[in-house]
């Protein structure tokens, strides 16, 4: 049985998305251009066309592949009780879908100034604030909130502001993974997870 129009369509969206996203990654958001991506293809420009009509495309594209994930994991969140258990799995999941988003992070923050006109940083922000509402949920002071966001906080840049630090990009995402589940076990006596114990 041969494939269909729409699965060839969305092959060649994805190929078009990695090649794209190594271009970015090794030469530059900037510096990279649709004529580069198409010959990195083996394609015409006209047919990159027909799947994308900009870079700026291309990486909203990408962005909303690696975000599907963390509105996957934020509805899971939604659905159980603000327990420590919870929590701790938030940020364990989290950590896992930002190892496959790093690159994408990457170019985002280094081409803000470029990119302001897309609305991809707003949707990344509040991705990150309904996580932070989630991981924070139930806390009623004010210390233990910081506490829960810290935690948060230290998976998401931990994940882009460790590169400096020995080890393997695995090594430093389990690093800041255990700091803040270290962060987030210090709430355990505050009002934040008051129900943990008999979830």
């Amino acid at each position: 049985m041969g494939s269909t129009p729409h699965t060839r369509r969305s092959d060649t969206r994805e190929r078009i998305q990695r090649t794209a996203l190594d271009l970015f990654v090794t030469r530059g958001y900037e510096k990279t251009s649709l004529r580069e991506i198409a010959e990195r293809l083996g394609v015409t420009k006209a047919a990159l066309y027909y799947h994308f009509k900009t870079k700026e495309d291309i990486l909203v594209a990408i962005s909303d592949q690696v975000g599907a994930p963390v509105d996957e994991l934020v509805a899971w969140g939604e659905s159980r009780p603000p327990t420590l258990e919870t929590k701790r799995e938030l940020l364990c999941r989290y950590s896992e879908k930002l190892r496959e988003a790093v690159p994408v992070f990457r170019i985002l923050q280094e081409n803000q100034a470029s990119l302001r006109t897309l609305d991809i940083g707003a949707r990344l922000r509040e991705r990150v604030t309904r996580l932070s509402r989630l991981v924070h949920s139930g806390a009623d002071d004010l210390a233990t909130r910081v506490r829960c966001v810290s935690a948060l906080l230290t998976v998401h840049f931990g994940a882009l502001a460790l590169d400096d630090l020995a080890g393997d990009p695995e090594e430093r995402r389990l690093a800041a993974l255990a700091v803040a589940l270290e962060i987030l076990d210090t709430t355990a006596s505050g009002p934040a997870v008051a129900g943990a114990a008999t979830a």
